[in-house]
């Protein structure tokens, strides 16, 4: 089950060539400049193979949606689940852990006898 946010795509919006190497720096979180500098260096190091492969992928991979998120934030969000989904699940779920906590705080402050509150309460009836 890909959800359409995890998908590698071809990103024309940035693109230079055919928008792998843009597609590859969106979905990794890289940063474009030096996802081109890498597939530079690689060519002379595989012996050329890696021009034939960029070419392949940017047949193969579909074109980026164009409002696949809504806002930086949530394209921020969704690089680090492809980076590390577990380490995403973990940090989602500290902040319930803390929204949590905090909402027994409240709810332990307003439930428990609170003679200053009653007080103010009844002050204001």
């Amino acid at each position: 089950m890909n959800s359409p946010r995890t998908t590698l795509y071809r990103d024309k919006h940035n693109a230079k060539l055919m928008g792998v190497c843009s597609g590859i720096a969106d979905y990794t979180g890289v940063d474009t400049f030096w996802v081109r500098l890498g597939a530079l260096f690689l060519i002379p190091m595989t012996g050329g193979w890696v021009i034939p492969a960029y070419f392949i992928a940017g047949l193969l991979l579909s074109k980026k949606p164009p409002h696949l998120y809504v806002d930086q934030d949530e394209q921020k969000y969704w690089q680090r689940v492809r980076q590390s989904p577990q380490r995403t699940a973990r940090e989602i779920r500290a902040r319930f852990r803390d929204v949590d906590r905090r909402l027994a705080e409240v709810e332990h402050y307003y439930v428990s006898s609170n003679p200053r509150l009653t007080a103010e309460i009844e002050r204001l009836r």
